[in-house]
């Protein structure tokens, strides 16, 4: 069965009709040709496909596009306004990537998580128990990095992160 369904996808309408089956991730991907979200897994568990829906970080490849109709969702493509996005900077400053494979994943992730500290949501591990890398570590450890660059990819947001 198919499904007509509009996403605004970095600031741009797109109408679309879908299989109800499709989720945001290959309506992006495959659909769109928006290439930054990454499908990594396919089931949630590494954070490659890490979008920004409605400002919430969510695993695009769990999503349902059809469940999702109307949805403003920013890809790390649509972060940068003009010039890179203070995340992306910091990522490159630090040289927290290697493959670059995770990147666009970890960069909106660590969008939507200093989203949520600024906000006070609360996560397992606060600033105040065991400082800020740790909260940092916590927030992101939902998405993984084959290469092992964790070492440059906290620093880069602890950069950021820092008033």
């Amino acid at each position: 069965m198919e499904a007509e369904i509009t996403l605004i996808v970095d600031g741009a309408k797109h109408d679309l009709t879908v299989d109800t089956r499709t989720t945001v991730l290959d309506a992006l991907r495959e659909r769109l040709g928006i290439t930054s979200p990454k499908k990594g897994c396919d089931h949630g568990q590494c954070g490659a496909c890490t979008v920004l829906l409605d400002g919430r970080r969510v695993n695009s490849c769990l999503m349902l596009a059809v469940a999702y109709d109307g949805a403003d969702i920013r890809t790390a493509d649509g972060l940068a306004d003009g010039d890179l996005h203070p995340l992306q900077r910091a990522f490159i400053e630090h040289d927290a990537f290697q493959c670059g494979y995770c990147t666009p994943g970890q960069v909106v992730s660590a969008v939507g998580a200093l989203c949520e500290m600024r906000d006070g949501e609360p996560s397992a591990v606060t600033a105040e128990e065991a400082g800020l890398d740790d909260e940092i570590r916590e927030r992101m450890s939902g998405n993984l990095c084959r290469c092992g660059a964790y070492a440059n990819i906290v620093p880069a947001i602890v950069e950021v992160a820092q008033p």
